[in-house]
């Protein structure tokens, strides 16, 4: 039987998100070897959607791994060459702007930074809203950037929210898949 390839699953602070996102980080470890990763806000915030220490818990109980949540901790991804691909999902606007500007402030974005020293792919799957407003200056830069790709997006209450959008999580492994192969899936914007 063949070693399971390694991903790097890196969820940033888009809480309403993190249900969702964990049933697709359940689907993914079927077929990936994941390594959790999470930013200092998600791994820390209670919020209304949920309590940190449970979600920290499901992600433990899914990949059988503690999320990594310092940069410290994060840092030897590059060395190490620990990941064969990284999931930034949810992707925050926070974030997308700090990996924009080259900011390594959170374990996220050391992950990213480590990962991609290492010329590996790093998928994006946002969810901000402003992906329309001012992220869309750092989607723009980032998706015109060596080894980054994105999970297909779209707006998701373009009457309510018109600057929003969020990926179709269900549409990860696609992108994944595409990413190690080196090809950005499309339509990026659904």
């Amino acid at each position: 039987m063949a070693e399971k390839l390694r991903l790097g699953f890196a969820l940033c602070g888009s809480f309403c998100t993190f249900k969702k996102v964990l049933s697709e980080m359940e689907e993914l470890a079927k077929e990936y070897e994941v390594i959790p990763i999470m930013s200092e806000g998600a791994a820390n915030t209670d919020t209304r959607f949920g309590s940190a220490e449970d979600f920290r818990r499901e992600i433990e109980r899914i990949t059988g791994k503690k999320p990594i949540t310092t940069i410290r901790e994060a840092e030897p991804i590059g060395p190490k060459a620990l990941l064969d691909v990284l999931l930034i999902e949810p992707c925050t606007g926070n974030t997308l702007g700090k990996l924009a500007g080259g900011i390594t402030d959170t374990a996220v974005t050391m992950a990213a930074k480590a990962h991609l020293r290492n010329g590996r792919p790093v998928v994006i799957a946002v969810s901000t809203n402003d992906a329309l407003g001012a992220s869309a200056k750092n989607i723009g830069l980032l998706i015109n950037s060596k080894n980054i790709y994105f999970v297909p997006m779209r707006q998701d209450s373009p009457e309510g929210k018109p600057c929003s959008m969020v990926a179709d999580f269900g549409k990860s492994g696609d992108a994944i898949k595409a990413a190690l192969g080196g090809r950005q899936t499309q339509p990026v914007y659904l």
